[in-house]
């Protein structure tokens, strides 16, 4: 018990800091991209947050519903990805942390945040060309519309995510083995399985 809270609060310290990275380099990038461009392409730059959002939240879906019995039969035939994939569905709980709450909720902040940058360019340009549309109607209008892009896409990529979760980590098992092999950068760890007392005797 003492030696799972001791490995959980390592754990949870690794992602609060990994979090506190990630969400300032999120935060500096899209408000350098954001400053002084058109709102339209402002408005590129947060379908592209929401994207990535939405994609990061399939795989952490994916790797908790995808069996890893598949992939061990793929890797006794040395199929390039499948080891990694093991990995990742054995590490399920901190792929779907990480994919999930770090990047998904990073994702929503900052795109509420580059969302209220493009309604301020419209709204100052829309002010120049004399236009009576209002900032709020703007407002409610930016907003509930990346709002439902959120959550509609969420939606339908966790639909995809489980009807399909064996082929989406077979495709980032691969991905990170390259990752591995090119630039020896290991994401990560190879994780072994606790034999239980029945195999044990």
């Amino acid at each position: 018990m003492k030696e799972l809270l001791k490995t959980s609060f390592k754990w949870a310290i690794s992602i609060a800091f990994i979090t506190f990275i990630l969400a300032a380099l999120f935060s500096i990038t899209s408000n350098f991209v954001l400053n002084g461009v058109y709102w339209t392409t402002g408005l590129l730059v947060v379908l592209l947050i929401v994207f990535i959002g939405i994609f990061f939240d399939m795989i952490g879906i994916a790797a908790t519903a995808a069996d890893e019995v598949p992939f061990h039969a793929m890797a006794s035939k040395k199929i390039y990805g499948s080891k990694h994939a093991i990995r990742l569905v054995r590490n399920a709980d901190r792929v779907a942390s990480f994919c999930n709450d770090v990047i998904g909720d990073i994702s929503g902040i900052i795109s509420g945040t580059a969302t209220a940058i493009v309604i301020f360019q419209l709204a100052m340009e829309l002010q120049q060309n004399g236009s009576n549309v209002s900032e709020y109607v703007i407002n409610v209008l930016f907003t509930s519309v990346i709002a439902s892009l959120t959550v509609g896409g969420k939606a339908f990529g966790k639909t995809l995510a489980i009807r399909y979760s064996k082929e989406i980590i077979f495709r980032v098992g691969k991905l990170l083995q390259f990752f591995e092999d090119k630039f020896h950068i290991v994401i990560i760890k190879e994780k072994k399985r606790k034999k239980s007392r029945k195999n044990i005797q």
